[in-house]
């Protein structure tokens, strides 16, 4: 029996800042950040805006009368929760009237959430093929101004739908996984910010797509001849580059490329959206299968996923008849176009009026969001939600 991803969108903020302003006002050659990084911008992310108001703008796109009463497992991969303790997925069954016989929970593993949830939907799915699964992934990325990070800022969410005979892609064989206790990036209760060894963090990065990759490899016999794209955790584009680039010279120069003219088209998304950590694989095939002209029914295509602490899997997906939704694909298009640039000085006045973590109530303005859910404040320690 087939299970995979039956469908899929994304959510960003409809602002956004462009990295060639950000350099020139940090007194950087912009050409660090757009080929050096290899990022174009970044989606600045309003306070009236969190992870389960993303998720939720990005599942009324997908989530119809049919698959509503077929849903009955929602997970949330999140590094970006909204509570220590009740799950994001509670907050989004609610706001999109879910099934209330579901099982709804939150995963934590930095980057690497929405990939365990995707693999627990997947086994899911396989039992009870007559049900379906959400799995989301949706995070604000913050490193803070005038820091290292703060060019591989962003957010967003992806959201898919599991569930037997997809329409867009099927899991195809094992996943090869490898985790080691590493400190290359974690983000303390008590901040809004992480923190980052950026050097580092590239290194373990590499290092875990290279051992996952050479045990699929391994227990599976396929090489890089049998997959038509790769697709990676692309907290900003340069990263993927430089796995690629650690097995490139395993394919033949026509297979070469090929695999840089995918992965050029897979990038497209994440070089204009900036980081969303758990969603950022998932944006990069969403722009591979939208954005590409050469791909058909039946190419393998790789993902690997990574979470920083460390979380390492490889696994693959073959494409479907319908992999590609020409509708979603425009909508989503026309949204990134329409999207308002804000000024440096714009974007760090948004920045600092990030909900602290303290107590207190908040009452925010959403006057200027666009969006149909969103955030209204904060009232007696719990989050208050609107909807247009």
């Amino acid at each position: 029996m087939n299970v995979g991803i039956d469908k899929m969108s994304f959510y960003s903020s409809d602002m956004y800042l462009d990295m060639v302003d950000l350099a020139n006002a940090r007194n950087e050659d912009p050409n660090k950040y757009l080929i050096g990084i290899g990022q174009k911008k970044q989606a600045v992310i309003p306070n009236t805006q969190d992870v389960v108001t993303m998720a939720a703008n990005a599942c009324t796109k997908i989530i119809d009368d049919d698959n509503r009463k077929k849903i009955d497992l929602i997970i949330f991969g999140t590094e970006t929760g909204v509570d220590n303790s009740k799950s994001a997925a509670i907050y989004l069954q609610n706001m999109l009237g879910l099934n209330r016989r579901a099982r709804a929970f939150e995963v934590k593993q930095a980057c690497y959430g929405a990939t365990a949830g995707l693999q627990m939907a997947k086994e899911y799915v396989q039992n009870h093929p007559e049900r379906q699964a959400l799995v989301i992934g949706a995070d604000i990325a913050r490193y803070g101004i005038k820091t290292p990070g703060e060019v591989t800022q962003g957010g967003g969410a992806v959201a898919m739908v599991i569930s037997a005979n997809p329409a867009i892609a099927e899991f195809d064989g094992p996943s090869t996984f490898y985790s080691d206790d590493v400190m290359d990036f974690w983000r303390p209760l008590y901040r809004t910010e992480a923190v980052v060894d950026g050097h580092y963090s590239n290194d373990v990065y590499v290092d875990f797509f290279k051992k996952t990759w050479d045990e699929y490899k391994e227990i599976t016999g396929q090489t890089i001849a049998d997959f038509k794209a790769m697709t990676f955790h692309l907290p900003y584009p340069k990263m993927g580059i430089k796995a690629l680039r650690s097995i490139i010279d395993e394919a033949d120069e026509e297979q070469q490329a090929n695999l840089k003219k995918e992965f050029e088209q897979g990038r497209i998304y994440n070089e204009n959206v900036g980081n969303l950590y758990t969603g950022s694989l998932y944006l990069n095939f969403l722009s591979l299968i939208n954005n590409s002209d050469d791909l058909q029914s039946g190419d393998r295509i790789a993902l690997f996923s990574y979470g920083s602490g460390a979380q390492g899997e490889f696994f693959s997906m073959k494409l479907k008849d319908n992999f590609r939704n020409d509708e979603l694909a425009k909508s989503l298009d026309a949204a990134l176009k329409s999207r308002k640039q804000v000024s440096v000085e714009e974007y760090e006045e948004i920045f600092t009026n990030w909900i602290p973590i303290a107590d207190g109530d908040i009452k925010l303005d959403t006057s200027n969001d666009k969006a149909e859910f969103f955030l209204e404040g904060v009232k007696d320690h719990q989050r208050i939600y609107g909807r247009k």
